[in-house]
């Protein structure tokens, strides 16, 4: 029988898959993401993934909004008024460059701060933006100075452990993997879009463009895990790319252990908001197959706090059915031979 809920620590099992490996996920660190970007350009150049526009949202220096069929990897941009904790990375008074390099970036710092007015210019320092051996706001009196950072984080499919868009798909298009992935095989998708709303994240999605240039136009896209990598022995391409190792890849569970002693860490330095998102398997999915160490709520991240499998209810829903379908039969059967009386 079809399992829609609770812990499944055996899922590609239970998919069918006899002897399967260990189970394959994403561990992503947002807390030494640095938005590059890099994970998002190595989807799309492996995976053949068109571009979506290169359109600039004019909110963050983000420029693709969400995931999507032609966003299998998104880098989101948060900004906040907050600072980011106690934490020392341990980089305090080292080197910007090279010490040629960081003597001219003085002697610049000090030619801008001296008296021009010989020249005939105001003596004030303009700020313009350019690169500097300061930190920014450094020059400014304390209590001008607000607190800010950064959240980035590279987001993706979660590769559910119960997949409600799999469960929905009526032509076996989408299927769970020997790895515990869930794929979209398309010359098997018809296009029906029944797969869009029932994921809780809003992951999946239908193609658009001109078929005549974009490959897989009306058919629903998303992350495979590089199902293609994953079978050479290779790991995903984002992680391959990814420059700070923010983007980790391995076995499920070690994954877990990785990434609770990350937190614990983390928060034993000053950093008391970190937390891990999708690594319970007694969650409403059963657990992601892609887990995010947060450094704020997850509604911050634009990720729901309480997902939960749409396809859940299924089995009593189906059984709810069945009763209004036997209540009315006999009601139908008890009119007709009222009649004949």
């Amino acid at each position: 029988m079809t399992q829609f809920s609770g812990n499944d620590p055996q899922v590609s099992k239970s998919a069918g898959w006899d002897d399967p490996p260990a189970r394959k996920g994403f561990f992503t660190d947002t807390s030494i993401c640095i938005g590059c970007k890099a994970c998002e350009v190595a989807c799309k150049e492996w995976n053949g993934v068109p571009d979506d526009g290169f359109n600039l949202l004019g909110s963050s220096y983000d420029n693709t909004g969400a995931l999507g069929a032609s966003t299998w990897r998104h880098v989101a941009f948060i900004e906040q008024s907050k600072p980011l904790g106690g934490q020392d990375p341990g980089v305090l008074g080292m080197p910007v460059g090279s010490p040629a390099a960081d003597a001219l970036n003085q002697a610049g710092d000090a030619a801008l701060s001296g008296d021009r007015s010989q020249l005939g210019t105001d003596s004030t320092v303009v700020s313009l933006g350019m690169p500097s051996t300061q930190l920014p706001g450094d020059a400014l009196p304390a209590e001008s100075r607000t607190d800010f950072r950064w959240l980035m984080s590279s987001d993706v499919c979660k590769h559910c452990t119960h997949a409600a868009c799999l469960d929905v798909c009526p032509t076996g298009s989408l299927f769970r993997t020997e790895f515990g992935t869930v794929v979209v095989q398309d010359e098997i998708c018809n296009g029906c879009g029944y797969c869009v709303p029932a994921c809780p994240y809003g992951v999946i999605d239908r193609r658009i463009g001109d078929k005549n240039v974009t490959k897989n136009v009306g058919v629903a896209q998303k992350c495979t895990l590089c199902y293609d990598r994953l079978g050479a022995g290779k790991e995903p391409a984002c992680a391959q790319a990814c420059p700070t190792q923010s983007i980790q890849f391995g076995d499920l569970d070690e994954l877990r252990e990785r990434a609770q002693a990350r937190v614990e860490q983390l928060q034993a330095s000053g950093v008391t908001d970190a937390r891990l998102y999708g690594e319970d398997p007694d969650d409403g999915i059963g657990g992601a197959g892609a887990l995010f160490l947060l450094l704020d709520e997850p509604e911050v991240y634009g990720l729901p706090p309480d997902p939960i499998v749409t396809t859940r209810d299924l089995p009593e829903m189906w059984r709810k059915a069945a009763v209004a379908a036997v209540t009315l039969l006999a009601g139908a059967v008890a009119s007709f031979a009222g009649r004949r009386r």
